[in-house]
């Protein structure tokens, strides 16, 4: 996949939230830039970004990696209801807007948000400071310097301390590192579909390594689920990606919208 379409996916592919960002499957299509920036979501977070961490950053390239197809055969693994990195709907009826924590303790679990897990004063986007990634080609090489910068610069994120044993609920899609179906017992969750799999795995601090406490049935990778129980500032790396929060579960469950009620 070309340099420019994997920045495209490191900066956009589940960030923007409330966006559907869709990478292109194949190195060799081409997509033409437009000359806006994608809209904004109307909700900010503690980062002061409209919609998400790194929104409308860099609108030209995250808009080139917006304009090809989903990856084949990716969204049948939700049937149809998400593409390649969409984050959690709010509901099945309130499709154009992103997964919103309540704060509800349910069950003895605080509901979260995943940008609780950053700290305040990290600043995703720093490895692109001062350059205008729009203007540049996959030929460049400060694109491609840049790519491994920040490739670098997410799997060290670092982590809120102060969520160090916690009580959390808080929804994602499931990267399987174990047996699927029957008996997963040991998964990542990531807040995007498509995470790890088709593309960049996101900050290691958008990562949570979990442990079931028991076998999760009918679970395969990109089911979105909820996971309950005490969360740990704990690093981890496997074939799928780096973690920097762990999580011994005591409830997986398939994901259904927040009640705000």
């Amino acid at each position: 996949m070309k340099t420019l379409y994997w920045i495209g996916g490191i900066v956009a592919a589940g960030l923007l939230v409330g966006t559907g960002v869709r990478l292109l499957g194949h190195a060799d299509a081409q997509a033409a830039a437009p000359t806006t920036a994608p809209a904004a979501n109307a909700n900010t977070n503690k980062h002061g970004s409209a919609g998400g961490p790194l929104a409308g950053a860099v609108p030209a390239v995250t808009a080139r990696a917006a304009a090809g197809s989903t990856v084949s055969g990716v969204a049948d693994a939700s049937s149809g209801q998400y593409q390649v990195g969409e984050q959690l709907k709010q509901s099945p009826a309130v499709t154009d807007q992103p997964y919103q924590a309540s704060g509800k303790l349910v069950n003895g679990y605080q509901e979260i948000a995943w940008e609780a897990l950053i700290p305040k004063d990290w600043d995703p986007m720093a490895p692109f400071k001062g350059l205008k990634l729009d203007q540049l080609t996959d030929d460049d090489p400060r694109a491609d310097a840049a790519l491994w910068k920040a490739k670098k610069y997410w799997k060290d994120a670092p982590v809120d301390a102060s969520m160090e044993g916690k009580p959390v609920r808080l929804p994602g899609f499931v990267v399987s590192l174990d047996r699927e179906g029957e008996a997963l017992k040991e998964f990542l969750l990531v807040p995007y579909f498509g995470a790890c799999i088709h593309v960049p795995p996101p900050p290691a601090n958008q990562i949570i390594h979990v442990h079931s406490a028991k076998a999760v049935k009918n679970v395969r990778t990109m089911d979105a689920v909820w996971i309950s129980g005490v969360i740990k500032v704990e690093r981890s790396d496997s074939s799928m990606g780096a973690s920097s929060y762990s999580m011994k579960a005591v409830s997986v469950e398939p994901y259904t919208a927040p009640d705000k009620g």
